[in-house]
C-alpha cells in the first residue's frame, strides 16, 4: 500500500505550492494531497474575506484533522512554515505516520531571544504599520515579499509568484508571534505527544526563520528528529533554484523509515 503525503502551505500561498514537490513524490509512488486551507483560495487574492482576520490555528489544524480522519491511514504530513506548525499540531494529536518541517514556524515558547527589529521592520514594516494588523487579513507588501521568501528567485518568477499569494489571518500571526498574550495557546505543541520521526530542514539564507531559529526546532524534537540544513536556499526551497535537491533528500529519508 502506497505512502499518503499531506502537504501543507504556509502563509499566503495555497495547495498550488506544492505543484513541484507533487510531481516528484507522486513519481516515487505516494499519494499526495493537497489541500488549501480556509480562505485561501486564489479567489480572495485581492478581496480576503473578512473572517480571514480573526481565524485561528487551531481553526487550519481543525479543518485538517478531519481530512486526515477521512483516510485508513495515517499520512506522512509535510509542512511549510506556517504550515510545519500545523504539521507539529496534529503531530502532537497523534495524527502523523512522520512529519517534515520546511523552515517551520516555532512552537510557543521556543524561541527565548527577542526577533531582530530590522529584520521585523524589512519583512513586516507594513503589516505593523496598521495597529489592527492581530485581526485583520494582511499581506506584505511585494518588497516585504522579496525580502522574506522571495529573494533567490528570478526577478520576473518572483512577480509571478507574489502575484498568486492572498491574504493572511493576522489572528494566526498574532497567535504564532505574541503566544505570551495568547490565552488558547494555540501555537503550544507538547512535545513527549510527538512520537513519530520528524525531519526538520532549515534553509542557510532564509530572512524569515534563519537556521539559529530552526535549530531550535529539531532539539525541542530531540529523540525524534533529524535536522538538515540546506545552503545557498532561502525560505521559499520549496520552488527556488535547486528545490529540487531538498525534495529528493526528503523523499531519500522517507524510504528510510518507512
Amino acid at each position: 500500500m502506497s505512502d499518503t503525503v499531506l502537504m501543507v502551505h504556509g502563509m499566503w500561498t495555497g495547495g498550488w505550492l506544492w505543484n513541484n514537490y507533487r510531481k516528484i513524490f507522486e513519481g516515487r509512488g505516494y499519494k499526495c494531497l493537497t489541500p488549501t486551507l480556509r480562505y485561501h483560495n486564489l479567489e480572495y487574492k485581492n478581496n480576503p474575506d473578512e473572517r480571514l482576520g480573526t481565524t485561528s490555528l487551531l481553526d487550519y489544524a481543525s479543518d485538517l484533522e478531519k481530512e486526515i480522519k477521512k483516510l485508513n491511514e495515517k499520512p506522512i504530513i509535510v509542512g511549510h512554515s506556517m504550515g510545519g506548525m500545523l504539521a507539529q499540531i496534529l503531530g502532537s494529536r497523534g495524527l502523523a505516520k512522520a512529519i517534515v518541517l520546511l523552515t517551520p514556524a516555532l512552537p510557543a515558547g521556543v524561541l527565548d531571544v527577542p526577533p531582530d527589529p530590522e529584520s521585523a521592520i524589512k519583512g513586516w514594516g507594513s503589516i505593523l504599520a496598521n495597529p489592527n494588523w492581530f485581526k485583520e487579513p494582511m499581506k506584505p507588501n511585494f518588497d516585504e515579499a522579496v525580502y522574506l521568501e522571495l529573494q533567490l528567485l528570478p526577478e520576473n518568477e518572483q512577480k509571478e509568484v507574489y502575484d498568486k499569494w492572498v491574504y493572511e489571518s493576522g489572528w494566526a500571526s498574532f497567535e504564532l508571534t505574541l503566544w505570551q498574550s495568547d490565552l488558547n495557546k494555540a501555537a503550544f505543541v507538547d512535545k513527549s505527544k510527538v512520537t513519530c520521526p520528524v525531519l526538520v530542514i532549515a534553509a542557510a539564507e532564509d530572512n524569515c526563520l534563519p537556521p539559529t531559529l530552526i535549530k531550535k526546532v529539531a532539539e525541542y524534537y530531540h529523540g525524534v528528529s533529524t535536522y538538515k540544513e540546506f545552503p545557498n536556499h532561502a525560505h521559499w526551497l520549496v520552488g527556488e533554484p535547486g528545490w529540487q535537491d531538498v525534495t529528493e533528500y526528503v523523499c531519500d529519508w522517507l524510504s528510510n523509515i518507512r
